[in-house]
């Protein structure tokens, strides 16, 4: 069996280099674009820094460039593709270094999924099924286990988590403390994923696994705490509270000065509504026919402490990421936390599965378990053309558009990525509108503001031709509109008012 783990493995590693090569054959969105922005930063020695300013909480006092990166995101995603930029850079460049270093911790996916399924009784063939699709990732993460984002390292560590977890509740302390190190590190890949601590603190409470969990608990803690020392030694920054929890509107997260506030009536509203989308979100990543058997699985496997961590943590997280974060995980954050639960969610549909087929011939099973695979690789595909169709369009479009902004820093949406298209220093546009936004190019010395067609909605009437004083008449590429900044525009904000 371990030969047809080995050759599943190689053929899905072959599937991921070719929807490398393919379609993603650029960072994308904004989350992307910044890891790898920073990790070219950190592969030439130039460290946790960004010479560019995606979001003025990284920039508190508008501070100049390069500034401390990471105020918001967590950094491992960075320091991966930093790895792969050191060894590969020479001989494949920085994009496609940065994507090796996640295509080989996503080449390793399938195998953990395997040995999870095998740890909660299901059979070989089982198993397998569950590396398959774990490893094909259906319509949601095929693209997602290539992108160089966080996906794929929140999969594997939060696959190996539920291995080692399963161990550390029988009191293996060893177990136990590799746990404690594999939430520190999901931490550093994603700042949910602390939440898999309050999985070991309740191995704490029982006899037979105190140590364990206790000594697992202390290893996040510390490895957690090295990192939210590294924030406080930077100093003041934006009120993160207000810009998540408290978040009115979502365009106020990239407002200098936040204008809304949020009301009881539509705190409540938020929330309600991002527990509908984000339920949604887990049906479609489960490709909505993997549910039933998942259910399955979890009801076969409840003896076993890893399921039912499993469940408490999933819909734990799921909770939490509407109720506290609700703006922020309906556009992205909680689909993301998603990748952590994604391959043991697979070995439970195996495990499920293979219970409910066990009652039925071998016939049934083999055209269900074929019919299953086909599938997720056909709503792969269709997920992959989906991400071509998203974000390649518009990086073309922002590729051929660059050749209209003027020389120096310029002011744009997405100022990581235009980072990372243009080599050269951005900031973003902030969402408070044109007047700020002028203001800002003339203290950071900027020579234009570039709006694209998604664009924050105090720039409409600009967008739409409305003319503004301290910008020149715009050149427009196929709706992206440079307005060259006016020389010599007094800006009156200080820094105190920051």
């Amino acid at each position: 069996m371990t030969r047809s783990l080995l050759w599943l493995s190689l053929a899905l590693l072959v599937f991921r280099v070719v929807s490398a090569l393919l379609v993603v054959v650029q960072p994308g969105f904004t989350d992307a674009y910044y890891y790898v922005d920073v990790a070219r930063r950190v592969a030439h020695g130039q460290g946790l820094t960004a010479d560019f300013v995606w979001n003025f909480l990284e920039a508190p006092g508008f501070a100049p460039l390069p500034v401390p990166s990471h105020r918001f995101w967590m950094p491992l995603a960075s320091v991966l593709q930093a790895a792969g930029i050191v060894t590969l850079e020479p001989l494949l460049g920085p994009f496609r270094s940065a994507q090796a270093a996640v295509v080989a911790a996503a080449a390793l996916v399938p195998a953990a999924t395997y040995v999870a399924a095998r740890s909660i009784g299901a059979t070989t063939r089982a198993s397998l099924t569950a590396a398959a699709l774990a490893g094909i990732g259906g319509g949601a993460f095929a693209p997602a286990w290539v992108t160089l984002d966080s996906f794929a390292i929140a999969a594997l560590v939060g696959t190996c988590f539920f291995i080692a977890f399963a161990r550390a509740a029988s009191g293996d302390v060893r177990a136990g403390a590799i746990a404690g190190g594999l939430v520190g590190i999901l931490f550093l890949a994603r700042a949910e994923g602390a939440l898999f601590g309050v999985a070991l603190l309740a191995l704490s409470v029982r006899p037979v696994s105190r140590r364990a969990g206790i000594v697992g608990a202390l290893v996040a803690l510390v490895i957690g705490s090295a990192w939210l020392a590294r924030g406080l030694s930077l100093g003041e920054s934006p009120d993160l509270l207000s810009r998540t929890v408290l978040l009115a509107r979502y365009e106020d997260f990239f407002a200098v000065f936040p204008s809304s506030t949020l009301d009881l009536g539509t705190a409540v509203g938020q929330r309600l509504s991002a527990l509908g989308t984000d339920l949604l979100i887990a049906l479609v990543s489960l490709l909505f026919f993997l549910a039933a058997p998942l259910a399955m699985g979890i009801r076969a496997g409840w003896r076993l402490p890893a399921v039912r961590a499993f469940a408490a943590l999933a819909l734990g997280l799921y909770v939490v990421e509407a109720m506290v974060w609700p703006l922020h995980a309906t556009r992205g954050s909680y689909f993301h936390s998603l990748a952590a639960f994604y391959p043991f969610a697979m070995a439970l549909v195996a495990l499920g599965g293979d219970a409910w087929l066990a009652r039925r011939g071998e016939r049934t099973a083999l055209v269900a378990v074929s019919g299953t695979i086909l599938a997720a690789s056909v709503l792969a595909a269709v997920g992959l053309v989906g991400w071509d169709s998203a974000y390649n369009t518009g990086y073309r479009a922002r590729l051929a558009a660059l050749e209209a902004i003027p020389p120096g820093p310029f002011f744009a949406i997405d100022a990581a990525a235009w980072r990372w298209i243009a080599d050269r220093t951005v900031y973003v546009t902030p969402a408070d509108g044109p007047e700020l936004g002028t203001c800002l190019a003339s203290r950071y010395g900027a020579t234009s503001i570039v709006l694209e067609p998604a664009h924050f909605s105090t720039y409409e009437s600009l967008y739409q031709g409305a003319t503004n004083p301290l910008l020149g008449s715009p050149v427009d590429r196929s709706g992206i509109r440079v307005y060259p900044v006016a020389r010599g525009v007094e800006c009156a904000i200080s820094i105190r008012d920051r």
